[in-house]
């Protein structure tokens, strides 16, 4: 996403969104990111949260450099890129998008990137510990996650 201080200086954000309990795993926000900066991000995730099966993303250029797939690939993480101009394949990240947009970036004026970085963090941490979410029954996303981590892992062929 793109957005602005109150001078007129742009600023990206990076947000990573598990499809399954919609918990908001990250936010980056930096004047400029790019395919390290991406990378750094998921290699925090990956030692907290585990390596996953796959990665759905844009085709931007910090998604596709070549040192991003290539390191996913060693790591066996398949990547769904999705077709350019098509948001409606990517719903999940397109949704919290836009209620990030409508919740926070359309009502703040950010006159620095540390006023930015603070609120978004801020507004992170509701969306995933306080904000109910319909599709979860009406529970916040980070409950969902506690709630299935709670769930006995049983390996295949035993009983």
């Amino acid at each position: 996403m793109l957005e602005r201080t109150h001078d007129g200086r742009a600023f990206r954000i990076l947000n990573v969104i598990d499809e399954y309990t919609r918990e908001c795993l990250a936010i980056r926000v930096e004047r400029n990111l790019d395919h390290e900066d991406v990378q750094e991000c998921l290699a925090e995730l990956f030692c907290t949260r585990g390596v996953p099966t796959h990665l759905r993303s844009d085709n931007g250029p910090k998604f596709i450099a070549n040192q991003l797939p290539q390191w996913l690939n060693r790591l066996s993480v398949r990547t769904l890129f999705i077709e350019s101009g098509s948001p409606w394949e990517n719903g999940y990240i397109e949704s919290f998008n836009g209620k990030m947009r409508d919740e926070l970036l359309d009502r703040e004026i950010f006159f620095t990137l540390e006023e930015a970085k603070t609120l978004i963090a801020r507004w992170r941490k509701e969306y995933n510990h306080v904000r109910p979410h319909s599709t979860l029954g009406y529970r916040p996303p980070a409950q969902r996650a506690w709630l299935l981590a709670q769930q006995p892992v049983s390996a295949p062929g035993l009983t």
